[in-house]
């Protein structure tokens, strides 16, 4: 035997064979650890394909809301089961699903992404950023479909939710927990006070959810760059599934943003969700019940169409001490046509909400921002969760503007010599043009408390009426300066007594004497002091 030859007891191979022998011994310990048995995979397949709806069969143990996934990656959601067969709702349309495709069971339900990395980005509903920012690496993820909490596991609502509008703290209170239906025709601002709402909170403990369902893509970008521009967008969640999304994820997006906002909730924090609107979200419903064959009811909607919003809007809560104290709060939004709240969505939210703030289409195109229907809005909390300052000082607003609104119908067809009327009249004016707001102007309590607490005494009726914008303006300046302490006990109390009520009425007549010195006209309409009544129309 040569050198060169090799050793016959340090080969590494077997005779006759190419792999070495330290692989075959290793394949054959873990085939021996191997469980040997039997398994079965069941895999469905795609037997018809169209508007976003897949009909699949061969997964008769399947759960209704379970999550599906294709052999192309798609997922889909069981959303009905009979006997022959499942209809899925695809979340990523159809162009990459086939007819005969495999289908299988993940075992799980649909969930989204929950958080601190979600905060100041962009979303889709599934989680998935829209914006330019970097991958999401989410704390947790949960089910898109929870219950809500029980009564039990609830607590009273008593804290305020401020939203900057006077004409919604002062007269509609809403409280932290609430759910506040915003109803009104087209382009009437519904979502214009909603962000108005979330912009009023960037200096606040509250976490905004902005959910966007079937909107324009140019619509949504406005509202979020309104954040951006006013707000503080870091404290805040956009979830876009616009008109040109799939219909699976414009049905799902309500549900998700609710999720996302229920993890700071369940946290012990305070949340605000915007749900943009669901009268679209009840026609995505009734598209997909159709396309199932589920039988229509009225106006065409299934029968399950309250059961849907009842179920996602009751999630919105405030817990119980015990549970940490969290709070949610609702401001869903619905459209109407030609004012009519009778219609079916409408009238199905309204039985589910806490209470309703109506635009009108006729007070918009009078000018009146926000076009909030005095006579039809209402909020079923009310003073239980507003400040106390301000619910003192609010008592009479409501009564007298609405008595103001049927004098104004009667002085359009001639002047009142009645003093008393006349007086009406002039306080009426005065009231309509403080809660005539513009956007991204919101108001600080102590701010309406003022205004509000001045016009009861009487200190704005010498003020012309085109001149109460620009006291609205400058009035927050002026009681920083001068009335900073006041201000500072008002935030501590949360009460209005004597001494505090005549610190901020003093700041507000200076600022009137400055803006109407002694000797201006008392009414300002054409027709001169004689004719009340005349100005902008209501």
């Amino acid at each position: 035997m040569t050198d060169d030859a090799p050793d016959p007891d340090t080969n590494d191979t077997d005779p006759g064979s190419d792999a070495p022998a330290g692989w075959l011994a290793a394949s054959r310990q873990r085939l021996d650890k191997t469980a040997l048995a039997a398994s079965a995979d069941t895999i469905g397949r795609v037997v018809r394909l169209a508007d976003g709806i897949a009909r699949v069969t061969g997964l008769p143990d399947l759960a209704l809301g379970a999550l599906m996934r294709f052999d192309g990656g798609t997922r889909a959601f069981a959303h009905s089961l009979d006997r022959d067969g499942i209809d899925a709702v695809l979340l990523d349309g159809t162009a990459s699903v086939e007819v005969g495709e495999g289908v299988h069971d993940t075992g799980d339900v649909l969930r989204v992404p929950v958080g601190e990395a979600l905060l100041g980005r962009v979303v889709d509903p599934l989680g998935r950023p829209l914006d330019d920012g970097p991958p999401i690496h989410p704390d947790s993820t949960l089910p898109v479909e929870r219950p809500a909490p029980e009564i039990i596991e609830r607590d009273l609502v008593s804290a305020p939710m401020d939203t900057g509008l006077l004409v919604v703290d002062s007269l509609f209170a809403l409280g932290r927990g609430q759910r506040e239906l915003i109803v009104g025709d087209r382009s009437t601002g519904k979502t214009s006070l909603a962000i108005d709402a979330i912009v009023n909170q960037k200096d606040s403990d509250m976490i905004c959810v902005y959910v966007a369902v079937g909107q324009r893509a140019t619509a949504v970008e406005r509202a979020i760059a309104a954040v951006r521009r006013h707000g503080n967008p870091d404290r805040c969640i956009f979830v876009v599934a616009p008109a040109s999304a799939a219909p699976g994820l414009q049905w799902i997006a309500p549900f998700a943003g609710m999720t996302m906002a229920e993890h700071f909730r369940d946290s012990g924090r305070h949340a605000l969700i915007v749900i943009d609107d669901l009268t679209r979200h009840a026609a995505t419903h009734r598209e997909l019940a159709l396309l199932t064959r589920e039988p229509p009811g009225r106006e065409a909607y299934p029968g399950d169409i309250f059961y849907l919003h009842a179920r996602l809007l009751e999630r919105a809560a405030k817990l119980s001490p015990e549970l940490g104290g969290g709070s949610l709060t609702a401001l869903p939004i619905a459209e109407t046509d030609a004012g009519n709240l009778s219609a079916y969505i409408p009238t199905n939210l309204i039985s589910i909400t806490d209470g309703q703030i109506v635009l009108g289409a006729h007070l918009f195109a009078a000018g009146q921002r926000p076009a909030v229907d005095v006579g039809l809005s209402v909020s079923r909390v009310g003073g239980k969760a507003q400040r106390p300052a301000l619910h003192q000082v609010a008592g009479r607003i409501r009564l007298d503007y609405a008595q103001f609104l049927e004098l104004e119908m009667f002085t359009r067809f001639g002047g009142m010599s009645n003093p008393r009327v006349r007086a009406q009249i002039a306080r009426g004016e005065r009231i309509r043009a403080l809660l005539t707001q513009p956007r991204y102007a919101g108001l600080r309590p102590g701010d309406q408390v003022a205004l509000l607490a001045a016009l009861g005494d009487g200190i704005l009726d010498d003020l012309p009426v085109d001149l109460v914008p620009d006291l609205r303006d400058r009035l927050p300046d002026r009681l920083d300066r001068d009335a900073g302490p006041a201000l500072a006990r008002l935030q501590d109390s949360g009460r209005l007594d004597d001494a505090l009520r005549a610190d901020l009425t003093g700041v507000v007549a200076a600022l009137v004497r400055e803006l109407a010195p002694p000797g201006a006209t008392r009414d300002n309409s054409p027709e001169g002091p004689d004719t009340p009544g005349t100005g902008e129309a209501a």
